[in-house]
């Protein structure tokens, strides 16, 4: 996961750095794109060495439906020149990333051992902002092993309240007395 995300970093760069004040034009088409080659059967098409890559790039065109705008062709040529296609998906998180961070706005994903409500995660989402001290934008993810509690992960950082994590601190403290 660390090599596709450090393969993605400069693609993901440089579409933002090119996308200008077009940033959400940016994300539509990357997301698009992203979502046509998570498919594993264009993958495998894209990897066979018959095919060309004039060919793998008017499949993902045709799959888009729309027309790409220029960057967005050249980008997608240089992804499938250089055999990058894998990556695409990473590209466009990364490139999301990019995008809060300039609307100061971060990813956070909430992990729960059963789905919050709407009303919940909302009530949460206040003290969680104060926690981490910035805006966030939350994503709701399933985790029964946490038993109860939440485990928030925003950036870098972790909020762990989760009885799972407290019972493994109180492990660690009695063992190591």
């Amino acid at each position: 996961m660390a090599e596709i995300a450090t393969v993605a970093r400069p693609y993901a760069q440089a579409v933002f750095e090119a996308c200008g004040d077009d940033i959400a034009g940016a994300q539509g088409w990357l997301n698009g794109l992203a979502q046509i080659v998570a498919d594993s059967d264009l993958l495998r098409l894209a990897s066979n060495p018959k095919v060309g890559s004039t060919q793998v790039f008017e499949v993902i065109q045709g799959a888009l439906g729309g027309a790409l705008p220029t960057r967005g062709v050249n980008f997608l040529r240089t992804v499938i020149a250089n055999g990058r296609l894998a990556a695409l998906p990473e590209v466009a998180r990364q490139f999301r990333a990019l995008a809060d961070r300039v609307s100061e706005i971060t990813e956070a994903v909430v992990y729960t051992p059963f789905p919050l409500s709407v009303q919940q995660l909302s009530d949460l989402q206040p003290a969680l902002e104060r926690h981490f001290k910035c805006k966030l934008k939350l994503e709701q993810k399933p985790d029964a092993s946490l038993i109860g509690g939440v485990r928030v992960v925003a950036g870098d950082e972790v909020l762990d309240t989760s009885v799972k994590a407290r019972l493994q601190h109180m492990k660690t403290v009695l063992t190591s007395a």
